[in-house]
Order: C-alpha cells, then structure tokens, then sequence
C-alpha cells in the first residue's frame, strides 16, 4: 500500500509519467558520458594535468554512489515527487554552475553539487514508476523501457558530445542541461502524483548514512585510482582498510536502529540477495569490457570520438528494442530464464569481440555491439522487476537505491579490474612474442621497427585477453540466474491498493 494520490494516474497519463522519468534518467546519464569527452579541452583550457582533470570524473563518481540510499530514504519518506524534483532543480542549477567554472577547483565542486543532486533519480524513479504502473507485466515493460535509457545515454553521449564540444566548446556540455532540464521539470510537475511510504520515517538514520558515506568514498576512490596507485599501495591500503572500518561501524549501527538506512533483512531474502548478485556479475562484465571498447577503436583503428560513437547505435536500437520485449514476457516465462537466456546472448555478443584486430571493421564491431546490447536489453526489465516484486511497496526506493549501488560499484569494479588486466597482460604478451621473435638482422631500424610491431601485437592480445574475461563473466552471471526463483503469484499479486 502507498499512501498519497500516486494511484489515480490514468492509462495516457502513467505513459507520460514514464516519459518524464525517463528523461531525467537519460540527462542525468549522459552528462556522466558526455564530459569525459570535453577533458582534453578542459585540460588545455585551465593548464591542467591529465592526473588532475580526472578528479573531474572521480568526485562525481564518489558523491554520486555515497548519496544514493540516503535520496532512496528520503524519497519513501517525504515523498518521491518532492525528492525527484529538489534533486532535479539542483541538478540544473550545478549544471549552469560547471558550465562557468572559472578554474579546476570550482569544476570540481560543481560537479560534486551535481553528482548528489543527480543521486536523487535513481530510486526516486524507479519507486514512482512502480507506483505508478500496478499490474507485474505492465510495470515489468515500463521498467524495461526506463533500464534502456541508462545504456542509450551511453550510446549518444559521444554523438551529441562530439559537435557540442566542437562547435560550442566544452562548456556547451553543461549548459546544454538548462533546457532539457527545464522541459524535464515541467513535465514532472505536471505529470508525476505524489506518493509517500505508508511508514515514514521518524527517526532518520544519519549516523548510517555517514559511515556508509565514507566506506562508499574509499570503495569508490580505490576502485577509480587503484590502477595508477597500485593495488597495494600505501594510498589503497589505507582506502581498504578505511573501507572495513566503517562498514563495520555501519552494520553495527544500522543492525540495531530501528529504520535502518539499509534493512540487512534484506540479506536473509534469497530472491534479493541473488538478483543483486546477478546484477553486480553482469554489469561487472558489461561495463568493464565496453569500456575498453572506444580505447581499442581510437587507439588501433583510428577513429575519432564521433566515428566511435556511431559504432555505439546499434546498442540503443538493441536496448530499447529488447527490453519492452523481454518484460513482455513477465507472467508467461519465469523470470530466471529469461535473464539466463539474456545473459547467454549478451556473452555471445562479447565473444564476438575476441576476434579485434586492426583489420576489423565498423560493420563487425557493429554487430557485435547490436548483439550484446539485445542481450542486456532483453532480461533488464526482468532483473529490476524481482526487486520491485520481493520488497514492500514502502521500501521500494530504499530497495532501488541498493540495487543502483550495486550497479555503480559493479560498472567501477569492472572498469579497475579490466584496466588492471590490460596492463598486465600486455606486459605478459609483450615478453612472450620478444623470446620467439627472432630477427636475422644488425639494422638498428629494423630492431625499432619490430618492438613496435611486438608492442602492437601484445595490446591487441590483451584486449583480447579482456574480452574473453567479460564473456566468462558473463557466462557465471547466466548460470547464477538460475537462482532467481520467484512465485508466479507474487509478481501478479504485488500491485498497489488504493
């Protein structure tokens, strides 16, 4: 049961509720995509380093994970349209602020301002469009098309970015978001009803939310930096040890306070606990191999960042094709197949990649992407619905707010992990060709001309090399689909009762 008047939405109305959400999902996403394009201006603009100008993405990354239960929380408790719409605003207005940041510092704290304000949408929006959309297969197509947003703002970031940059400078980035983000907010506070939990909160649990704060930080600062570091370090040891303390301090905490930040009941649920699992596999897999997608294409093929993100639209029609289709199926096929079958499809299309090399072309890559992306697509909608489905309607947005933390520190553990094993493949691949590559020559240009062939070689095999790793991800992410059992009865009986 919800309390407030978020139930009366009529049949055209909860369509523009979802396209109201969505909007906000997708502006939201892309501006996280598309300013990883603008650094190199940015970096020349302000004289910058390479090493600083990545604390531009770095602080956005940490605010944005830290601040995700505690706008879940709130939004169950005051009111999802409320807390969607202040996050929406101060978005906005961080927006403007970055996009006339007058040095790195003011950048940086910007970018902080809309990193949490940013945090906001995530369980805001999924709680309204599950209250929003009451029937299982109905809501199950509604989250499906709203999960396909995330994938499509990283497709037409590097598209849209691209001639903004070029045309308009980097500054363009963030002032583009003025007015999509003032259509946006129009159409919230003309569509989206208010809706509240039927417990609200009395006694906030802020004691939790800061030490799960500062776990979050050193989680996520480690993960980011841990590549440049050193995985054993004195900086990361202390961001892992940091990490442990407070965790623990935080259980303890929230263990025993009565409206907890985070219920740990949750982890006594096996249908919960599975689908996060399931969740974290695979978008472990997903983002730590597409994320060296664009490397290998700029660096090996020679395509600039617009030509990349064409390579990139065959995963948009992918996504936004599958996904209503697969939640189409809620009710008709258990959930677990259709995210097994998902998954195997999805390392289907990264085994695909193993095969780069130079000689590849847009068309294959192309494909490849179409056929990893239907595969994400078609089981997204039903991995979110089984949480929308095993939780009280009241604790929907606090229950969003831990599976979109999952997903963050997934996508950042994959990208670390990758990264770690592309630099240290390459240096296994490259002594491997030297000691059977044998040159029958004096000429010291032929020597050079060799190590650099070596070189390219061993970058290529370790690319591989990743995408091999995703796709056995990937695989163990399929076959842990099979523990997602979920009663046919809950997920049709599971609606919301005026």
């Amino acid at each position: 049961m919800e309390n407030g008047n978020g139930n009366g939405n009529g049949d055209g109305l909860k369509w523009w509720v979802l396209l109201t959400v969505i909007i906000g999902t997708f502006m939201g996403r892309l501006d996280q995509t598309i300013v990883n394009l603008a650094l190199p201006k940015i970096i020349q603009d302000y004289s910058i380093t390479v090493s600083s100008a990545t604390w531009i993405a770095t602080a956005y990354i940490l605010a944005n994970a830290v601040f995700v239960p505690v706008w879940g929380k709130l939004g169950d408790t005051v009111g999802r349209k409320k807390i969607y719409i202040l996050g929406f605003s101060i978005f906005i207005v961080g927006s403007v602020l970055a996009g006339i940041a007058w040095d790195l510092n003011s950048l940086i704290v910007f970018r902080v301002i809309q990193a949490i304000a940013g945090s906001a949408d995530y369980p805001t929006a999924m709680a309204i469009i599950a209250v929003t959309f009451k029937k299982g297969r109905e809501r199950s197509q509604a989250l499906g098309l709203w999960s396909a947003s995330f994938a499509a703002a990283a497709v037409f970031g590097p598209l849209v970015g691209g001639p903004l940059i070029d045309n308009f400078g980097w500054r363009a980035v963030f002032l583009v978001n003025l007015p999509v983000g003032i259509l946006g907010l129009i159409m919230a506070l003309t569509f989206i009803k208010e809706s509240t939990s039927e417990r609200p909160t009395i006694n906030f649990d802020w004691w939790g939310a800061i030490t799960l704060g500062v776990a979050l930080s050193a989680i996520v600062l480690v993960l980011d930096r841990g590549v440049d570091w050193g995985w054993l370090s004195l900086e990361s040891i202390a961001a892992y040890l940091i990490a442990i303390l407070f965790l623990y301090i935080f259980y303890r905490i929230d263990v025993h306070h009565p409206e907890p930040i985070v219920d740990f009941k949750y982890l006594h649920e096996k249908i919960f606990v599975g689908a996060l699992l399931n969740n974290f596999i695979i978008f472990m897999g997903m983002m730590g191999g597409i994320f060296i997608l664009p490397i290998f294409a700029q660096t090996f093929l020679g395509y600039d960042a617009t030509q990349t993100g064409y390579l990139f639209l065959p995963m948009a029609a992918g996504m936004m094709f599958a996904a209503p289709l697969g939640g189409s199926l809620t009710g008709k096929v258990e959930p677990r197949y259709v995210i097994m079958a998902s998954t195997l499809v999805a390392a289907l299309g990264m085994s695909m990649f193993m095969t780069l090399d130079v000689r590849s072309t847009a068309p294959e890559i192309m494909l490849a992407v179409f056929v990893l992306a239907f595969g994400m697509g078609f089981g997204m909608a039903q991995r979110t619905n089984i949480i929308a489905a095993v939780v009280p309607e009241h604790e929907i947005g606090i229950s969003a707010s831990i599976l979109a933390l999952s997903r963050n520190i997934a996508g950042a553990f994959g990208i670390a992990f990758f990264a770690t094993i592309i630099r240290y493949s390459t240096e296994d691949h490259v002594l491997s060709l030297s000691q059977n590559t044998f040159i029958n020559t004096n000429n010291p240009l032929v020597f050079g001309q060799v190590a650099n062939l070596v070189i390219l070689k061993a970058e290529i095999l370790a690319y591989r090399t990743d995408f091999y790793v995703a796709t056995l991800i990937l695989l163990v992410g399929a076959a842990a689909a099979l523990m997602l059992k979920v009663d046919k009865d809950l997920q049709d009986a599971h609606v919301i009762v005026e």
